[in-house]
């Protein structure tokens, strides 16, 4: 007996297999799903044979189950109520009537293509009515496609997982037992797997949330185990009660969970976006290393052309269909009709039906998994490597490297975001203090109510396409936090933090260090200059700037931003001023002559004063997370 025999190496080999795979996926910037289906069919038993899955032999079936149940929870946290209710009658229509006329149309095409037999070309079909949110999710997130589509994307690909996955199951019963009374107890009893799964998971959910709700009753560093446990044993006990109902619970108890303000929802949400990377990186391993490609190659051509009539028949017939007078533009429907890559649940029921088929001495079994394999291995490579450019041919993807979100609406920070709107640039704040909010929303600023160090606050300002991501709060603790999130978690904005120039809890090292900048160039103590603004004793003043070599006083005046060459900008650590640049300067009246002092000094001339009375213009609604 080999080593490589040995069934905890064989996962041990598909997780660092995962892990790596996915890395090399990111470094190359293509769909990690992509770079997985290869590493498992290079490292299975047809080319290497270091991965070998037969050696897992029961177990793994509890380990697709404990990973779906990560994964479905997981996909359920990541979907908004609120913005699900904007696009709710497509995504219904997608998850039900989209999901017939998809399981209709592909059990059609492999009937007619591949001369199968009606029973199994019906398990086909709703094998791949299911698309993938372990793929989707992270496709829609790496090309910044617009919010709406992203939205109708994703909740499709959750929905639907949950709902293909028992249809499939019913499915493989009605084969399994090819009689009226099979078929009536198969429709009954899918109900009531859907019925049970949905009552778990809503119950489990709020149980869930109303105990990390309170504060300090799950200890600090066990939130996110907890969670983990609560997670798969609600998928254990719903499949428990009735088989199969697992799935729909995890994801309605990800949902519940996700739309409650739950204590550290961040630290959750970030762990569970990990283990949901590493199971994913472990399962589409196992999975591709299990299938043989002689069985694939058998198939011939006609594979091929399934493939095609689903991509180009049937999936844009679905949304023509799911999309009518529902308000979408000719083009978001041309990309809806494209994109339906199958993911992990597709491959894993199609895993264990063959497997169940085969137990039963019912022709076709292997013929199925390898077919199942060749529509999620197209969709992925073929709509993965496609969707980035299609949506820019389209104009659909997000405005990138332009703008700037703020952390904070107090009046500083309003200050600041009505002086770049005036300049033609596109902001955000996020705050959670409602009196802020209000009086940014009555000054016509665009506001997100919420916390800012969740990922899902985050991607809703944009962050990740802005030019600035810029923290300007009294708390110099979150600002750091907020500087380091979303330095590790997007790429591209330049990031801009306050801090307190008597180094209470962050120093310049640490901003620096974590690849932040310090803005008005150095630490300042935001606290108090926001009280005397809230008192009325700070006015901003314009400046013709001439180059400077002493800093101002820091309690008397504040260079904030600079006009050069027609363009406005934030002083940071790295502005230099010079002749001919004009600088918005917050001077406190309590120390003006301070300030003036310092000003003539350097010769700084006065262009016009300005109060920092709020500026009218239409307001616009602010956002709630």
């Amino acid at each position: 007996m080999s080593i490589l025999d040995s069934a905890p190496l064989v996962f041990a080999l598909a997780m660092f297999a995962g892990v790596i795979a996915q890395s090399f996926g990111r470094h190359v910037l293509i769909p990690g799903i992509v770079v997985l289906l290869g590493a498992g069919i290079v490292l299975g038993p047809d080319v290497a044979n270091l991965i070998r899955p037969a050696r897992l032999g029961s177990a793994e079936t509890a380990i697709v189950g404990f990973a779906v149940a990560v994964i479905m929870f997981e996909g359920g946290m990541r979907l908004e109520i609120a913005r699900l209710r904007k696009q709710a009658q497509v995504i219904r229509r997608l998850v039900l009537l989209g999901a017939l006329i998809t399981a209709v149309g592909s059990s059609f095409a492999c009937y007619e293509i591949m001369g199968w037999d009606l029973r199994l070309s019906i398990l086909f079909g709703t094998l791949v009515m299911v698309t993938g949110p372990s793929v989707i999710g992270p496709l829609v997130r790496r090309i910044r496609l617009a919010p709406s589509l992203a939205t109708i994307l994703e909740a499709e690909g959750v929905f639907i997982d949950a709902v293909g996955a028992m249809t499939a199951s019913m499915a493989l019963e009605v084969v399994l037992a090819p009689t009226t009374s099979g078929v009536r107890e198969a429709v009954v009893t899918a109900a009531e797997r859907l019925g049970v799964g949905v009552a778990i998971g809503v119950s489990g959910g709020f149980a869930i949330g109303a105990l990390l709700r309170v504060p300090r009753l799950i200890p600090r560093g066990m939130t996110n185990i907890f969670a983990l446990a609560a997670a798969v044993a609600l998928y254990e006990l719903s499949h428990a009660v009735i088989r199969d109902s697992g799935i729909p619970a995890a994801m309605i108890a990800g949902l519940v969970v996700g739309n409650m303000r739950v204590h550290r929802m961040s630290e959750l949400v970030e762990f569970k976006e990990q283990l949901t990377v590493l199971l994913i990186g472990t399962l589409f391993v196992l999975l591709a290393a299990d299938v043989r490609m002689s069985d694939v190659a058998a198939l011939g051509w006609r594979a091929v052309a399934v493939v095609a009539a689903l991509s180009l028949v049937v999936r844009p017939l679905e949304v023509f269909a799911c999309t009518l007078g529902a308000g979408l533009t000719t083009k978001d429907k041309v990309y809806l009709g494209w994109i339906a890559p199958r993911g992990i649940v597709a491959a894993a029921v199609a895993s264990l039906f063959a497997t169940q088929l085969d137990e039963a001495h019912i022709a076709g079994g292997v013929e199925l998994r390898a077919l199942v394999f060749i529509v999620i291995a197209s969709t992925v490579t073929l709509q993965g490597l496609s969707a980035g450019p299609l949506a820019s041919l389209l104009g659909l993807r997000r405005a990138t490297n332009r703008g700037y979100v703020f952390l904070g609406a107090n009046p500083l920070a309003q200050y600041l975001a009505r002086r770049l709107v005036d300049a033609g640039e596109p902001v955000e704040l996020i705050d959670y203090d409602p009196d802020d909010v209000r009086t940014a929303q009555e000054a016509g600023l665009k506001v997100i109510s919420g916390n800012a160090l969740e990922t899902r606050t985050l991607m809703r300002s944009r962050v990740d396409a802005r030019t600035h991501a810029v923290a300007v709060t009294s708390n110099e603790g979150v600002n750091l936090l907020f500087a380091q999130q979303v330095i590790e978690d997007f790429e591209g904005p330049r990031v801009l933090i306050s801090i307190d120039p008597r180094g209470i809890g962050v120093s310049a090292a640490m901003v620096k260090d974590c690849g932040a900048r310090l803005l008005f160039g150095r630490p300042v103590n935001v606290e108090a200059w926001l009280g005397r603004w809230r008192r009325g004793h700070v006015e901003v003043i314009r400046y013709l700037a001439s180059s400077i070599a002493s800093e101002p006083p820091e309690s008397a005046a504040i260079p904030m931003l600079v006009e050069r060459a027609g363009s406005l900008a934030l002083v940071d650590e790295d502005t230099r001023f010079a002749s001919g640049d004009v600088v918005d300067v917050a001077i406190s009246t309590d120390r003006r002559a301070q300030a003036t002092t310092w000003l003539d000094a350097v010769g700084w001339v006065r262009e016009e004063a300005r109060t920092n009375g709020p500026t009218h213009v239409p307001p616009t609604t602010t956002e709630r997370t």
